[in-house]
C-alpha cells in the first residue's frame, strides 16, 4: 500500500524572467540610456522634475562630489531626512560608488541617532535641517556639540590625487570635508540639505555638488566597473528583540531584484507613474518604490516630504498617476478626506498595499472608488529585501485581504513547527521561513544575531506564524517574536524596555502591544517603580520625548507592583494584554 503524505508547507517561485545580475549603478544608467528623455523622478513639494537623463546627471554629480571629499567603497554613508529629491540622488550616488547607504528613521531622537552612527561607523551623514517637530541639526548638535565651530584648516582633505583630473577646487570656496567629533569619532563629514540651518562644522548640499569638479567622469566609472553585485551597499536598522537595533546588511542584488519583481507583479511598465507617500528611509520606498520603478523605467512621484493624505490625492490627481502605495492607514485617510470626490483618480490602475493587514471593507473601496482594481499586498521583512510573498492582481478580493498572496519568483518558502523545525502539513500554522536571493547578508556587526536569524541551510527565520491552504496562498496568524507593529513600524518592546530602565525611578517595565483600531497596535508600557519613587504618566512620557521615535513612546502607562508570572517566574505579556484590553475598553 502507498503512503498517503500530506501535502507539505513549501513552495518555490518560477519564472521566465532571470535575475538580474548587475549592480543598482549599471541597471539604473541602463535605465538612463533606454528612456532618457522620460519623466524619472518628481518631487513635488519642492518644485523639481526630473527626466532620466537630468537624474543620471545630477546622481553622477553627487557621486563624484562624494569622491572628492574622500567617501569611498564600502564606506557608510547614513542619510536622515524625509522624503526629497536628494534621498534618492544620494540611494544611486552612493550605489555607484559602492559606499553603503545607512537609512535612519527620520522620527529617530538622540539616543537612536548616535547609536545607528556609532554601530555603522558611518564616516558621512547627509541630513535635513528639520521637519515638522524634528529638528535634525539641534539634535545632531546635542551629540556633536563641536560642529558649532569652525574647522580647523588642518582637518580638510583634499581628493585623492588618483582622482584628479581636473583642477582642484579653491581651497576657500571647497567644502571642509573632515571634522573631528568626540562622541562619534568615525564621522568626519556632515552634509546640510538646508543651507540656512548649515552649522559651521557642516558642509552644504550644493557646496558638495561643486566639488563634483574634482573628479573626472572616468575615475567615477572606474569605480563603478570594480563593484560587484553580491558586494553590500545598503543597511537598514530595525529594532531589535535583544534591545538595541540590528543593521540589517543588504547588497544590490538583494535590493534590485527585489524591487524588480515587486513592480512586475503589478505589471509595471515605463508608461507608469508612480505616487509614493511612503518613507523612504524604509524597505516600502526605497526597495519596492524607487527600485521598482528604475528597474522599469516608470516615474517616481513624492507628493510631500510626509504623508498628508491631500498632497497625495492631488499628485494622483495632477500628475494622472497609474500607481499608489501606502499603508492602510493611509488608504483610509486619503478615502475619508472631506473633498476625496473633487480629486479625479481614474488614472488609477495598480499599487501596494502593505504594512499591516488590510480590513476588507477598505480594500473594497480602494478598488471601487479609487479605481485601483490591480491593488496588491505584500509581505516580508527588512532582512528578505523585503517582500517574499504578494498577491497578485489576478487574485480573488478574499485572497488579496485575508492572505499576503503567493510565492515572488526564485525565492522558497517553507513553514516550519517551532518545536521540530519539521516542515508543517498544508492549513496547519508554522514558523514562516524564507530562502532565496532575497535573504539579507547578515546584521551588519552582529554575527551572533545572524547566526540566530539565519540557519545552516540559509533559511531566514521570520517569527512570524502562518498557515499555508493548497493553492499556495498564506495567511499570518500570529507571532512568536514579541513585537509589535503600529501602522507598519516594527517595534520589539525589549529596545523600549531597555531604554525605560535608565529612568532612575524605574525598578522594572514591561512594554506590550493592545489593539488600536487605527495603527493596528498601540505601545503600552507597565511600569514597577523603586521602594520610594514616585513618578507619573506624562512624566514617563516626558522622559521619553526627544529620546526615541514618536512612535515607541508608549500611548498608555500602567503602574503596578507585580507582573503576572508563571510558577518558572517567566513574564506572562498574553494575560496583560488580556487584561490591558479589558480595563482600557479596546475589545
Amino acid at each position: 500500500m502507498t503512503r498517503q503524505t500530506p501535502l507539505a508547507s513549501y513552495v518555490s517561485g518560477v519564472s521566465d524572467l532571470p535575475l538580474k545580475g548587475q549592480t543598482i549603478g549599471d541597471c539604473f544608467d541602463d535605465t538612463a540610456a533606454r528612456y532618457a528623455d522620460q519623466d524619472a523622478l518628481i518631487s513635488r513639494h519642492q518644485g523639481l522634475r526630473y527626466r532620466w537623463k537630468d537624474l543620471q546627471q545630477i546622481v553622477d554629480q553627487a557621486a563624484r562630489g562624494l569622491m572628492a571629499m574622500g567617501v569611498g567603497k564600502g564606506d557608510r554613508v547614513a542619510i536622515w531626512s524625509p522624503n526629497c529629491a536628494e534621498w534618492a540622488i544620494t540611494q544611486f550616488a552612493t550605489a555607484k560608488i559602492g559606499a553603503i547607504l545607512v537609512n535612519i528613521n527620520p522620527s529617530y531622537r538622540t539616543h537612536e541617532l548616535g547609536y545607528a552612527l556609532k554601530h555603522s561607523g558611518a564616516s558621512t551623514l547627509v541630513l535635513q535641517g528639520a521637519f515638522k517637530t524634528s529638528d535634525y541639526v539641534a539634535t545632531l548638535a546635542e551629540l556633536a556639540p563641536e560642529l558649532h565651530k569652525e574647522l580647523a584648516p588642518e582637518l580638510t582633505k583634499e581628493p585623492a590625487p588618483e582622482l584628479t583630473k581636473a583642477p582642484a577646487p579653491d581651497p576657500a570656496t571647497a567644502p571642509t570635508s573632515g571634522v573631528t567629533l568626540a562622541e562619534l569619532p568615525e564621522l568626519k563629514r556632515v552634509i546640510c540639505l538646508d543651507p540656512t540651518r548649515a552649522l559651521p562644522g557642516m558642509t552644504t548640499w550644493d557646496a558638495m555638488l561643486e566639488c563634483a569638479d574634482a573628479v573626472s567622469a572616468e575615475a567615477l566609472a572606474d569605480i563603478q566597473s570594480t563593484l560587484q553585485f553580491d558586494e553590500a551597499i545598503n543597511i537598514q536598522y530595525t529594532s531589535g528583540t535583544t534591545g538595541a537595533p540590528k543593521g540589517a546588511t543588504l547588497s544590490h542584488h538583494n535590493i534590485l531584484n527585489n524591487g524588480l519583481f515587486v513592480a512586475r507583479a503589478m505589471n509595471l511598465t515605463d508608461q507608469d507613474r508612480m505616487v509614493i507617500p511612503v518613507p523612504l528611509y524604509h524597505c516600502f520606498g526605497m526597495v519596492m518604490g524607487n527600485l521598482g520603478c528604475v528597474t522599469h523605467g516608470a516615474t517616481m512621484i513624492y507628493p510631500g516630504d510626509g504623508f498628508d493624505a491631500e498632497s497625495t490625492l492631488q499628485a494622483v490627481h495632477d500628475e494622472k498617476a497609474t500607481t499608489l502605495y501606502g499603508v492602510p492607514t493611509m488608504f483610509i485617510a486619503e478615502l475619508e478626506h472631506p473633498e476625496f470626490e473633487r480629486f479625479d483618480l481614474s488614472s488609477l490602475r495598480t499599487g501596494i498595499m502593505a504594512g499591516s493587514i488590510c480590513p476588507i471593507e477598505v480594500m473594497r473601496k480602494v478598488i471601487d472608488k479609487m479605481n485601483m482594481q490591480d491593488v496588491t499586498i505584500c509581505y516580508g521583512m527588512t532582512e528578505t529585501s523585503p517582500v517574499s510573498l504578494q498577491t497578485t492582481t489576478e487574485a480573488p478580493l478574499d485572497k488579496r485581504v485575508t492572505t499576503v498572496g503567493t510565492i515572488h519568483p526564485h525565492l522558497e518558502v517553507k513553514l516550519v513547527s517551532p518545536d521540530s523545525g519539521a516542515v508543517v502539513p498544508r492549513g496547519e500554522p508554522g514558523e514562516l521561513c524564507t530562502r532565496g536571493y532575497s535573504v539579507m547578508l547578515g546584521y551588519w556587526d552582529n554575527e551572533a544575531a545572524t547566526a540566530s536569524a539565519i540557519d545552516a541551510g540559509g533559511w531566514m527565520h521570520t517569527g512570524d506564524l502562518a498557515t499555508m491552504d493548497d493553492e499556495g496562498y498564506v495567511a499570518i496568524v500570529g507571532r512568536i517574536k514579541d513585537m509589535i507593529i503600529r501602522g507598519g513600524e516594527n517595534i520589539y518592546p525589549r529596545e523600549i524596555e531597555d531604554f525605560l530602565y535608565t529612568h532612575p525611578a524605574i525598578s522594572d517595565v514591561q512594554v506590550i502591544g493592545v489593539p488600536d483600531k487605527k495603527y493596528g497596535e498601540e505601545v503600552m508600557a507597565w511600569v514597577k517603580l523603586s521602594e520610594g519613587e514616585s513618578l507619573d504618566e506624562d512624566t514617563l512620557k516626558g522622559f521619553c520625548k526627544g529620546k526615541i521615535a514618536h512612535y515607541k513612546i508608549p500611548r498608555y502607562v500602567k503602574f503596578v507592583d507585580e507582573f503576572p508570572m508563571t510558577v518558572t517566574g517567566k513574564i506572562q505579556k498574553f494575560k496583560m494584554r488580556e487584561e490591558a484590553t479589558h480595563e482600557l475598553g479596546l475589545a
